[in-house]
């Protein structure tokens, strides 16, 4: 019998000391040579922080608000994901190869892994950071959905593992911080989940004129309205569902689960959480970077 390579489960992979995806480990060597064009834009995030929400965002503000235009194609279509690689789909680059400008790009990369000509030729970047407690619970939910990652483990596990930076992407503290250090000299927005599920429409706003654009107050609330937390989960185009449910079972775990603020309170433990926020204040120690836990 012919063995069919079986995609599920395989072990992190670490590239200079960050644990990836296998698939995505291999994508890093190629992913140096990209060129980027004048007008790319990055989005960039720790997984789980409102990737997706921001790249619907700003692919609805490409296309001034047309909901045509946005349902063309799947939001990992529409947004090429650089370092994707996985057996029998397009990878990141590949995509973005058939992609045209002014193109959006997303990324998860910490700065030592990403391509040295996004830095070098100053490439726009959006980062969103969210509190580390509502990460690590939507990660924890997410591992079990994609089985691209290695087995989750308990929750207990997980949440050490997150802490040790032995997930993949490695450490979430030292992703904000090294972002948040980036924009003294580099073109960046830096948002916040949490400032962003309070006021989306102040905080497209903030994105419009880091871009330069401008768009009509009615085209404002109408990407509000089509990017709400509902709508993307009701949109296939958005929602991940035409993903193969053998790298996403949406039996599981939805892929946008709750996109809520303080969630994290139904899954730690006082333990949990006492022993989380000593870790917290330790690890970032003399980082100006504030975070809230809750709205």
């Amino acid at each position: 019998m012919e063995l069919i390579e079986d995609k599920s489960r395989p072990p992190l992979v670490p590239v200079k000391g960050v644990p990836l995806i296998k698939y995505f480990a291999e994508a890093i060597g190629p992913l140096q040579n990209l060129t980027p064009l004048p007008d790319d834009l990055l989005i960039s995030t720790y997984p789980k922080s409102g990737t997706t929400w921001m790249s619907e965002i700003l692919d609805m503000i490409y296309h001034g608000g047309k909901l045509e235009k946005c349902r063309r194609a799947p939001i990992y279509q529409r947004v090429p994901f650089l370092e994707f690689r996985c057996p029998g789909v397009p990878s990141g680059l590949e995509t973005l190869e058939e992609t045209p400008a002014p193109r959006l790009l997303k990324t998860h990369l910490p700065l030592s892994l990403l391509p040295r000509s996004l830095l070098d030729q100053k490439v726009k970047v959006i980062y969103i950071a969210r509190n580390a407690k509502d990460v690590v619970v939507s990660y924890y939910n997410f591992y079990n959905m994609a089985k691209l990652h290695p087995d989750p483990g308990t929750w207990d596990s997980f949440l050490q593992n997150f802490m040790d930076g032995k997930v993949s992407y490695g450490s979430w503290y030292q992703h904000v911080k090294e972002w948040w250090e980036l924009r003294h000299n580099h073109p960046i927005l830096y948002l916040f989940y949490e400032d962003m599920k309070e006021n989306p429409k102040r905080e497209i706003k903030k994105v419009l004129e880091f871009l330069g654009r401008s768009l009509p107050e009615e085209t404002v609330d109408l990407i509000v309205h089509h990017t709400s937390f509902k709508k993307m989960k009701e949109n296939p185009m958005s929602n991940y569902t035409t993903i193969p449910n053998d790298v996403m079972d949406h039996g599981v775990s939805p892929f946008l689960r709750k996109g809520i603020a303080g969630d994290w309170k139904n899954t730690f433990t006082v333990a949990q959480n006492e022993h989380f926020d000593a870790h917290y204040a330790k690890t970032m120690a003399g980082c100006d970077l504030k975070f809230r836990w809750e709205l």
